[in-house]
């Protein structure tokens, strides 16, 4: 039995069809206006669960990322600061074995004795030095001034550690603490190499032409300098690690772009290429209906 079609199936497929044609061309549109092949999750299921797995690591990192650039100027500036303790270090044992050769009048003592007084009050602005308005060497309690000019030989910092994250499990503290730069001055476990304390003592010999006292001092300050080398040296280590957590933290997130734009990226060629396809089908369709609708039922009156 042979089906008959009649004018209104006609008008009914022509319609569909003109309606899928134009569809297309609209999804083929909005992929290259937004640039993204996966405009909802129905167009690729599993590609959308790795894309969003994708934008979550990126996300992570971009706080890694952050971070690591936080902990960078932290370090860089901490070094920076050891640099300057450093000089005053070195020409405090210079003023230091100058002093002590036993060929000084008392007024040439007197003029060492005068710019350790310097050396001293610069190496307690350096203690309390700030970055963004904190202490850098006072441990966690960075808004706290730890060394006063009067005190700074009996004063001690803050022990804590300022520990930042860069990776899942990978923590590495930023900062030194006070104690660790100049030596405890207080407490149980004071150490009589305190940075502080030694300069004061080596102004005092001076000022008292005790040669014998500051060949003491110059050993406890001796022993200070190495024990600060070794921070120079851990703070080093730490700039390095970061720079590495960097530059692997750029390589990650450079491999998850990668992955998440062959997932979403539409391919722009392709899909105007499609669009042009589409737009032919659609003209196509559109000059089939004219003529398929044309007869109307004035053509049958004529």
């Amino acid at each position: 039995m042979t089906l008959r079609v009649t004018q209104s199936m006609m008008h009914s497929q022509l319609l569909r069809n003109v309606n899928n044609n134009l569809s297309r061309m609209e999804r083929n549109q909005n992929v290259l206006s937004t640039g993204r092949k996966i405009l909802k999750p129905s167009d690729d299921p599993v590609g959308i669960t790795y894309a969003l797995h994708y934008r979550s690591e990126l996300s992570i990192n971009e706080q890694y990322q952050k971070n690591i650039d936080t902990a960078k100027a932290y370090v860089d500036h901490t070094d920076t600061i050891l640099g300057q303790v450093n000089d005053l270090i070195q020409r405090a044992n210079e003023l230091t074995t100058q002093g002590v050769n036993g060929t000084n009048p008392q007024s040439a003592l007197d003029a060492i004795a005068q710019e350790l007084g310097q050396i001293y009050e610069q190496a307690v602005t350096l203690g309390n030095d700030r970055l963004n308005g904190k202490y850098i060497f006072n441990g966690q309690k960075t808004d706290i001034q730890p060394y006063t000019t009067a005190g700074a030989p009996t004063e001690s910092s803050d022990d804590q550690k300022i520990v930042y994250q860069f990776s899942a499990g990978v923590t590495v503290p930023i900062n030194v603490t006070g104690n660790e730069v100049f030596g405890i001055g207080s407490g149980p476990n004071q150490e009589p190499d305190n940075l502080f304390s030694v300069l004061k003592d080596l102004q005092n010999d001076f000022l008292n032409g005790d040669q014998t006292a500051a060949r003491t001092d110059m050993d406890r300050l001796t022993s200070r300098f190495n024990k600060f080398l070794d921070v120079r040296a851990e703070v080093g280590a730490r700039a390095n690690r970061i720079d590495l957590l960097d530059s692997r933290l750029q390589d990650l997130n450079q491999n998850l772009t990668a992955l998440d734009s062959k997932v979403e990226d539409a391919d722009i060629a392709e899909t105007i290429t499609n669009l042009q396809a589409d737009q032919n089908v659609y003209q196509a369709s559109l000059s089939v209906g004219a003529k398929i609708i044309q007869p109307s039922l004035l053509d049958y009156l004529r």
